[in-house]
Formats: C-alpha cells, sequence, structure tokens
C-alpha cells in the first residue's frame, strides 16, 4: 500500500473588529479542508503579537482598524518584519486609491467586504497561486483611470496625505463628523483634528468647512 500524501493546511488570520466578518469566514471556509482560521485580531497590536506566535501563512486585514495603526499601516509593518508573507485586504471602500495604497502596501489582494461571500475563496487560492486579485469592478476602475489620465490628477491632489489621513479624509467625505471619526477609530477627538489640521495644510485648505466641502465633492468624483 502506498503513503497518503496528507495535504498541507494552509493556516489563515484575520484581522477584523468586527466578530460577524470572522465568524463569516470560518463559515465560508469550514467546506475548504486545506484552509484553516488558526487565529484573529481585532487590532493591529494585538494582530502583531498574535502572528508573531502563530506563524500563520496568510493574513486577512480589513482597512478599517481602531487604534493608532489602520489596516495598511499594519500590512506595511508586517511586510517589514514578514517579507514573504500573503496578504488579502478587506474593505467596505472600492474607490481606486485604496486598492493601490493597499497594493503597493505589500497586500496581493483587495476584496470588498460586499462581495467577500462570492469571491474569498478565489481570491486565496489565487494568491496561493502567487498571483494578485482584485475584484472585475476594481480592475475596471483602475485600468479606466490608467486610461484616462485621471490618476495623475487624484495622485497631485492626496498623495502626500499618509494613509492614517487618508483615511479620515475619506470619512469626512462621506460625511461623517470629528467626534465620530474619533469613535470609530479608537483616537481622541483631539488626535483627528490633529490629523484634519496637517490634511488642510498638505492640501492647502485654510478652514474644516472647506475641508469638508472639498472631500465630500472629491468623494462624490469617484
Amino acid at each position: 500500500m502506498g503513503n497518503i500524501v496528507k495535504e498541507k493546511v494552509v493556516n489563515i488570520f484575520v484581522v477584523d473588529d468586527h466578530p460577524i466578518v470572522v465568524d463569516g469566514l470560518k463559515l465560508l471556509l469550514e467546506n475548504e479542508k486545506d484552509l484553516f482560521i488558526c487565529g484573529f485580531a481585532t487590532d493591529a497590536a494585538q494582530a502583531l503579537e498574535k502572528i508573531e506566535k502563530l506563524n500563520p501563512d496568510l493574513i486577512i486585514v480589513d482597512i478599517s482598524l481602531k487604534g493608532s495603526m489602520n489596516g495598511i499601516e499594519l500590512i506595511k509593518s508586517l511586510k517589514s518584519l514578514y517579507p514573504d508573507l500573503l496578504i488579502i485586504t478587506l474593505s467596505m471602500y472600492d474607490e481606486s486609491l485604496y486598492a493601490e495604497r493597499a497594493i503597493r502596501a505589500g497586500s496581493k489582494g483587495y476584496i470588498m467586504k460586499q462581495e467577500m461571500t462570492n469571491t474569498i475563496i478565489n481570491a486565496i487560492r489565487k494568491v496561493l497561486e502567487g498571483k494578485i486579485y482584485l475584484s472585475d469592478n476594481i480592475s475596471m476602475n483602475l485600468l479606466d483611470i490608467y486610461m484616462s489620465g485621471k490618476v495623475k490628477k487624484n495622485k497631485d491632489i492626496i498623495s502626500s496625505l499618509t494613509d492614517r489621513e487618508f483615511e479620515i479624509f475619506q470619512l469626512i467625505g462621506n460625511g461623517h463628523k470629528t467626534r465620530d471619526i474619533a469613535k470609530s477609530l479608537n483616537l481622541s477627538v483631539k488626535t483627528i483634528e490633529t490629523y484634519k489640521l496637517r490634511i488642510k495644510e498638505k492640501i492647502n485648505i485654510s478652514s474644516s468647512p472647506e475641508l469638508t466641502k472639498f472631500a465630500i465633492e472629491w468623494v462624490n468624483k469617484k
């Protein structure tokens, strides 16, 4: 009788502060015998600590994490510590610049949460094959922007913003107030005000109402 070759199990670690997302991923992966969720974290600090101990093969990271480090910043830190680690980004946002920032940071895939049920298995398989996964919508949006030359204009406007500043700019553009942004990111109102001041300086806007108007217009043009 020949030897039975045991299928290698891919250990997946999830970073998301919504338990329903983690439960949803477990449910989606339960029939995949070679894919196993080995752990999860709700913020970047917890993730860095657990990942060091668990040594997973692939990380699924939400962009919008609470605390001092968002998903993009966590991806950069993870790639610095573990260059060969595979990462897939989850996001509620479909803006092309988020996908671009995630890929530049070191992510190998970008999935909108609304499409997770239909795409996550395919995305994981593709990334494990050494490819980059982008949804059809995001791929078309990126291609359209590059082909039309809009990317230069967009980059000129907000390329100087850090990932956290851009995240806050996005939230302002979606109509969120300072106190709501502070609560959602688990940061103080004072910290958000400091970020807003930096954003205004970088894009040459003098007042908060002007910033809000500009951010809303920018988001709605996307």
